[in-house]
């Protein structure tokens, strides 16, 4: 097991390393002139040529790339604008602050937001589905399939624009978006992101009801579970002991994908609630031309996707002891 995950981690860093090669490329080769882009709006003629001297813009991008990576572990020092202690993931240059800094304010909302609605969807996405699937062909199933369907279908977006007009501003049955700090007042916190987290996790909540559905009836007819029943198993047994087991491997998948995916900023809900968490970051980072904070977010959504998809090789070796042989 310590081998099998040492070699998982060994080619996430190889990954994380091409993936930022790669993007610290598109953002600083590709343009023109990236130090106007990165200036911001009052940019005058002596930051320019500061904030060109800080990027090494007359150097090599090979060279900028390697200052940029060694400053993740040892820091780096921006001429005009003071250290970067490690881990460096730039400064910016239009904000005025350093890009880990800045992630770090922000995460504990985006961590918040994709954990809490986590809990949602798993909970009524896989109890539906599990539901359905006992209940095959009758009126729960299908009933649970329509619902499915219907809620993949829509955005988060036009749900969450009426579920903020009748459930707050209408019938004031919910608080008005907002983040506090988990440790500062746990039910302000609740309160704060309960209409974000039902709301996000809508959408989830139907494709995992569709997938442990089709996984739970693909399990229920293979020859082990049927085996199971003729031996006289209770169907409750078989159906948690054997055919869920089985279905738990593509769930455990596209959860740390959908996981990864939020904690690198759950774009369309931040701005739907105007939350300020990491999705809400990279639009205003987008809109600023803020190149450094970019980068710093799309590292940051990288590493997340990379981190839980070693999360669910470890998940896949202990539910199945044959994967620590691939």
């Amino acid at each position: 097991m310590f081998r099998f995950l040492v070699r998982r981690v060994f080619g996430a860093l190889v990954i994380l390393l091409i993936i930022s090669a790669i993007t610290f490329w598109l953002f600083y080769a590709v343009p023109r002139d990236p130090a106007m882009m990165s200036c911001g709006k009052n940019c005058t003629p002596e930051n320019l040529e500061q904030i060109r001297k800080n990027l090494g813009i007359d150097e090599s991008i090979v060279m900028q790339y390697w200052h940029w990576l060694s400053g993740i572990f040892a820091g780096r020092d921006y001429a005009g604008y003071g250290n970067c202690e490690a881990p460096c993931l730039g400064y910016s240059f239009a904000n005025n602050q350093p890009v880990y800094g800045t992630i770090m304010d922000r995460l504990p909302l985006t961590l918040s937001l994709a954990f809490g609605a986590a809990i949602f969807f798993l909970i009524i996405g896989i109890g539906a589905g599990m539901l359905a699937a006992s209940k095959q062909g009758k009126f729960l199933d299908k009933f649970a399939s329509s619902v499915s369907l219907l809620g993949s279908s829509l955005q988060i977006y036009f749900v969450g624009y009426i579920a903020m007009f009748f459930l707050v501003g209408e019938l004031g049955i919910l608080s008005q978006p907002s983040y506090t700090p988990l440790t500062d007042d746990p039910a302000a916190w609740v309160s704060g992101l309960l209409l974000p987290w039902l709301v996000l996790s809508i959408i989830f909540t139907a494709n995992y009801t569709r997938m442990t559905r089709s996984q739970m009836v693909e399990q229920l007819s293979e020859d082990y579970v049927r085996t199971a029943r003729a031996k006289g198993l209770s169907k409750r047994n078989v159906f948690f002991r054997f055919a869920w087991r089985g279905a738990m491997g593509p769930i455990v998948t596209i959860f740390g994908v959908d996981l990864g995916v939020l904690i690198g900023g759950a774009i369309i809900t931040e701005t739907t609630f105007s939350l300020q968490g990491i999705g809400r970051l990279a639009i205003e980072s987008v809109f600023k031309s803020d190149l450094p904070m970019l980068l710093g977010v799309t590292v940051l959504a990288a590493g997340a996707i990379v981190i839980f998809n070693i999360v669910v090789d470890a998940v896949y070796a202990l539910i199945d002891p044959r994967i620590r042989l691939a």
